[in-house]
């Protein structure tokens, strides 16, 4: 069955105009139980983490100014999102829905998280929307449960995981690859494992023939016996912070070929979903609907 990690506290309440699509995690889920994609035994709630688990990624200090909400100023605005102790609740159980995703993974091949895809959250700090590092801490999980040993992070996200390869920079255990535009946010990037920066205005053609022959030789390369999949759908040609040209058709094909190629190679995979910025919220539920659309019909 495909397990996927929801909570209400995911929807939380931003000042109007803020840029940040808050309601697509409740739209959705919606969206997949209206049209019979999946009904309410899919999903799952998490629980608040062990904050080991947290620890074994972050900073204690860095932790312990989020929960007391003793960030600087600068600190703060870099992340986006106006703090509270309810904000820095809902990253925590982010995290543990993808840990949570990831164990049940191992048991059904895939498991994906409604939110998370929290990929520029560093070791020490949190920027971009991102304050916890959701997939790095169920990597680090999984290993130190014994349940993984070598991992591939996969992020198609438009923007460079930079928190993430951050974290896992001198850690040969975790291979960092990241497929993003070279002219976006960060703008000072960190070093990945394998960065692929694409230009402006690449389209469907070019995005998946790189991706099609990038992704197999890195799984035959590195071996990995866990994927996490960072699915953000803000390659489209219609995201106001994209800057490519993919349709919402090449999106869906991404998703498939990434999907189908750890099905058929039976390597568990966790999916978070990241970012998506369309001016018509419509665009973006479609376009991760599709995710969710295409694990059902691939691994069930």
């Amino acid at each position: 069955m495909l397990k996927i990690a929801f909570h209400p506290i995911y929807v939380l309440p931003l000042p109007k105009g803020h840029r940040f699509p808050m309601e697509k995690y409740e739209l959705v889920p919606q969206q997949l139980l209206h049209e019979g994609t999946c009904t309410r035994d899919n999903f799952f709630e998490p629980e608040f983490p062990d904050e080991a688990d947290i620890l074994a990624v972050h900073d204690k200090d860095y932790v312990e100014a989020l929960k007391h909400q003793t960030l600087s100023y600068k600190e703060a605005r870099k992340i986006g999102l106006p703090l509270s102790e309810r904000l820095v609740e809902r990253e925590f159980i982010i995290a543990s829905g993808t840990i949570k995703a990831a164990e049940y993974a191992l048991k059904y091949g895939i498991a994906m998280n409604i939110a998370g895809g929290t990929h520029h959250a560093y070791t020490n700090m949190g920027e971009g929307f991102c304050m916890f590092n959701d997939q790095a801490v169920a990597a680090r999980w999984l290993q130190r449960n014994n349940k993984a040993k070598k991992i591939l992070m996969v992020d198609l996200d438009v923007h460079q995981g930079n928190g993430t390869a951050e974290i896992f920079q001198n850690d040969p255990s975790v291979f960092t690859f990241s497929m993003h535009g070279k002219n976006n946010y960060p703008f000072k990037k960190e070093k990945s494992d394998l960065d692929i920066e694409l230009e402006n205005g690449t389209g469907d053609e070019e995005y998946l023939k790189i991706l099609k022959e990038t992704l197999p030789r890195l799984i035959l390369e590195q071996k990995p016996d866990f994927i996490f999949y960072l699915s953000g759908v803000d390659i489209l040609a219609s995201d106001k912070l994209g800057k490519l040209a993919c349709t919402e058709a090449g999106c869906k094909e991404r998703d498939r070929f990434v999907l189908q190629t750890c099905h058929d190679l039976k390597i568990p995979v966790e999916v978070s979903m990241g970012g998506g910025y369309s001016p018509h919220i419509r665009n973006i539920i479609d376009a991760h609907a599709n995710t969710f659309r295409l694990a059902q019909e691939i691994f069930f």
